[in-house]
């Protein structure tokens, strides 16, 4: 085979390969077997006959993944410029990584990469002009770099902490209390903790959430219905930890629980779903006060912001979808005493305190506005940031004088500025080092119409100076579920597509939050197609406009995104080349009998609800859906520690996908080991399996490198 090479900025090799050079000799799909399983709903007989792949610990469902992996490994194995592409991205990813400062105790903390580090590590320093020095190196928590740190809480004296380690990506983590003086363990280490915040209470304990463990064998899958908040006193065994919340008297699937800032007040939120919550508080100045319900039912969202004295100040989104700050005495903390501080406006709030001040971080159109307020709710400035993108942190104690933000979008790497709380001038900390030049590149945000006439907001970022041919190689990223909000945030991985000529798209779906709870609640349960009709349109827009063609662009997404890319390959396989659904919600039959999967039914409901959402449910369900047909090139991803979205999801469709492929493009499931939904990966399987998305996606569309 002939390469012909020639030299690119920064002194990298491109090799250019054509198809007519090679062609990838593909093994034939593993034989999945088929089970005679069937479910009935309100009369109507579901087969699934891959049920047996559900069963992620048996011995056939570990061959099946092995099989799986081997096809798609010499897949990607034969792709001639894969190595080329590990190579640029392992050198753009290769530079030192900071995450803003934050104080405890005498000591300023931040985090650090030097490049290539499989983990972040912790590091301290004494003042602003102190020797930084490791405090807890994460990639010596185990040899493959896969145990990683998921956070860690001080106590307010900062001579305590306790911190999570997660092991191959699991939910579940365990927590070790240390001294950080000499960083000495303290007590045993608390075992089978999973999605819980620590609060410290002075320094003789901290609260936390957690589970009942699954029965052995089903660690990963088991249900997880009923949360409990726990007190662990220093000292003392865990099995000893007190109850405070949850259990028989009060069941709920999520509790949440942390201390205002000067410890007087515990703050409480339960839940059922992931949308909606109650809120309590207990008063922890006074010995054997009770705990008392601010809000009774699961309608609203609501925090508690902070508090001066018995003055509770509190975010919430009661009759103010794009959320507004109230007050309230803690005395009489109900809803009916509620006094508005900051009104909601047309804009959806979020909100930080620190150093006395309120800061409003609101999304205008998906990008940031942050406004400063006195706590008296007078508003003092709005924040000048650098360009149009996405401002995070501002959070700080009380009694400082500068905080910490960073900055960043699709073109501007992100950088940390040091902000002046009295007189609201922001200046660089810490810039980043990536191999990026901005002023090649530009990124624009559109509007386009969605199949009901809806007004929806898209970023496009690509080169200047591309021609709009409809022959530039495109993904498009999206997500719309569960409230959550795509605001731009710059991509290492991206800049290989972006500097081969290619255009990054990300519109705003519904059932995001990007225009706060009315936007949400327009793309879930019998609305969910209005998602899905979203993303067709914003497909179709970069087609009608020249940017790429259905021959060019792929589609992208994760978790509820990769729910979104199954429906896509069932509704509309022909107007994209390449898809890569990841970790996704692909069963909707039986999402909700894994882990904590019965949450996510405020946006999806169940099939269990009524007949007319299980009709609803069953009519779209990617899993279910599949039909024999012709579909694009499809790298499903998934991992086997995946404890949030069960692999089963992925394993299903996968199986189904191939047993239903009736064109000649490829249909692979790439199965990350040792690794879970996606936070905690390391450095290397985060490269490698961006390279061989970028290496399957340029090929697949026949894109020379």
């Amino acid at each position: 085979m002939t390469k012909t090479f020639c030299l690119l900025a920064l002194a990298v090799l491109s090799c250019s390969y054509t198809h007519a050079q090679m062609t990838i000799k593909t093994l034939p799909y593993p034989k999945a077997k088929k089970v005679d399983v069937v479910d009935t709903y309100f009369g109507t007989q579901v087969p699934d006959p891959y049920r047996w792949l559900e069963h992620d610990h048996a011995d056939d469902t570990k061959a099946w993944v092995q099989e799986e992996n081997k096809v798609t490994f010499n897949y990607l194995d034969q792709i001639p410029y894969r190595a080329d592409i590990h190579k640029r991205l392992e050198f753009l990813w290769n530079y030192e990584k900071y995450s803003a400062p934050f104080k405890e105790g005498k000591y300023i903390y931040f985090y650090k990469n030097d490049g290539l580090q499989s983990q972040n590590v912790l590091y301290r320093q004494l003042g602003d002009n102190g020797t930084p020095e490791v405090f807890l190196d994460p990639n010596k928590f185990s040899a493959d770099g896969t145990t990683s740190l998921q956070g860690i809480e001080f106590s307010k004296n900062g001579e305590l902490a306790a911190y999570q380690i997660s092991e191959g990506g699991s939910d579940w983590r365990k927590v070790i209390v240390i001294n950080t003086e000499d960083k000495s363990v303290v007590g045993d280490t608390l075992k089978d903790v999973k999605f819980s915040g620590l609060a410290w209470h002075g320094t003789d304990g901290f609260y936390y959430s957690s589970y009942d463990k699954p029965t052995e064998g089903s660690q990963l899958s088991g249900m997880t219905q009923f949360h409990k908040l726990y007190y662990h006193k220093l000292g003392t065994p865990q099995s000893t930890d007190k109850l405070v919340f949850g259990g028989d008297k009060t069941p709920r699937r999520y509790i949440g629980a942390y201390l205002t800032e000067d410890e007087r007040f515990l703050v409480i939120t339960a839940a059922t779903s992931t949308t909606g919550n109650e809120l309590y508080i207990r008063d922890l100045s006074k010995p054997g006060s009770q705990i008392i319900n601010v809000v009774n039912n699961f309608d609203n969202q609501h925090s508690v912001l902070d508090n001066v004295g018995s003055k509770l100040y509190i975010l919430t989104n009661i009759y103010s979808p794009n959320f507004k700050i109230v007050t309230v005495d803690a005395g009489e903390p109900g809803i009916t005493h509620w006094k508005n501080l900051i009104p909601e406006t047309k804009n959806v709030l979020s909100a930080t305190t620190g150093g006395g001040k309120i800061f409003a971080e609101y999304l205008q159109d998906a990008t940031s506005l942050i406004q400063q307020y006195n706590m008296d709710g007078k508003l003092e400035r709005t924040i000048q940031l650098p360009s149009i993108g996405s401002a995070s942190g501002f959070g700080t104690k009380k009694e400082e004088k500068v905080t910490y933000y960073t900055f960043t979008n699709y073109i501007y790497p992100p950088t940390i500025f040091k902000l002046d709380i009295e007189t609201g001038a922001s200046t660089v900390y810490k810039k980043s080092g990536a191999k990026f030049d901005p002023e090649q590149y530009e990124s624009k945000q559109v509007f386009y119409t969605s199949k009901d006439k809806t007004k929806i907001p898209m970023i496009i970022t690509y080169k200047k100076g591309t021609v709009l041919n409809g022959q530039n190689p495109t993904l498009l990223y999206a997500y719309g579920g569960f409230g959550v909000s795509l605001t731009p945030a710059f991509s290492t991985s991206n800049i290989i597509l972006l500097e081969h000529g290619g255009i990054y798209a990300v519109p705003n779906l519904r059932g995001g939050g990007e225009y706060g709870e009315t936007w949400h609640r327009k793309g879930i349960k019998l609305k969910k197609q209005n998602v899905f009709d979203d993303f067709i349109a914003a497909a179709e827009y970069l087609i009608k406009n020249k940017y790429t063609s259905k021959d060019y662009l792929a589609v992208s997404g994760g978790s509820n995104g990769g729910l979104l890319i199954g429906a896509m390959l069932t509704q509309r396989p022909d107007l994209f080349k390449v898809a890569f659904p990841a970790v996704g919600v692909l069963d909707m039959l039986r999402y909700n009998k894994f882990t904590a999967g019965a949450g996510w039914s405020y946006d999806y409901g169940t099939a269990e609800d009524s007949e007319q959402m299980f009709k609803y449910l069953y009519n779209y369900s990617p899993y279910h859906a599949l039909k024999p047909g012709v579909y694009p090139a499809t790298m499903v991803t998934t991992a086997d520690h995946d404890d949030r979205v069960v692999p089963a999801h992925s394993f299903k469709f996968a199986a189904r996908l191939q047993e239903y492929q009736q064109g000649t493009a490829p249909t692979l499931i790439r199965i990350e080991t040792n690794a879970g939904h996606g936070a905690g990966q390391s450095t290397a399987q985060l490269i490698n399996g961006q390279v061989d998305k970028w290496a399957f996606m340029f090929w697949n569309m026949g894109i020379k490198w």
